[in-house]
């Protein structure tokens, strides 16, 4: 008979971090080096990158000048998104406005019935979603540095050199 793992082993520390924190850590790290990606390999030209998506929407409703800027504004919201979750900075707000930024492109693709388009998107949107759902596991990050130093402040005695009488 086949018994089952106990709970407490299955969350062994690993590293020093459990095997949740350190799964999100990994997830967290690869979609925003994946987005970081994105962006600066766009940055370089926006011109270019904006040319070919007026393109591929001109057969839509949406506004060709609309277009244009949206795909001006992504790379450096893609290459702002990318750096802050690389670094786990403003973790919640970044996995949110990418949350945003997918069903923005998820509308835009479906007006264009690219579906498997659409389909690597919503993988990423699950992906967004799945790391907000599980940011109490955000341990290894900007924001955890952050919230533990300001949780532990240094006294005014502390910060005060002694006065010499």
């Amino acid at each position: 008979m086949k018994t089952s793992t106990p709970p407490e082993e299955v969350s062994l520390p690993f590293l020093g971090l459990t095997h949740a924190t350190a799964g999100h850590f990994l997830l967290r790290l690869a979609l925003g080096i994946n987005i970081l990606g994105h962006g600066l390999v766009r940055i370089g030209n926006p011109g270019a990158f904006a040319d070919a998506l007026v393109q591929l929407f001109a057969n839509t409703w949406i506004p060709s000048p609309l277009v244009r800027l949206f795909a001006l504004l992504l790379p450096f919201i893609e290459t702002v998104l990318g750096v802050l979750l690389t670094l786990g900075l403003l973790t919640r707000t970044a996995l949110f406005a990418g949350g945003l930024l997918m069903v923005a492109l998820i509308f835009g693709t479906t007006l264009r019935s690219d579906w498997e388009t659409v389909g690597l998107q919503m993988i990423y949107a699950a992906l967004y979603s799945a790391l907000m759902a599980t940011a109490h596991f955000n341990r290894l990050s900007v924001d955890a540095w952050w919230a533990k130093n300001r949780s532990h402040p240094v006294s005014d005695s502390a910060q005060r050199p002694a006065s010499v009488s």
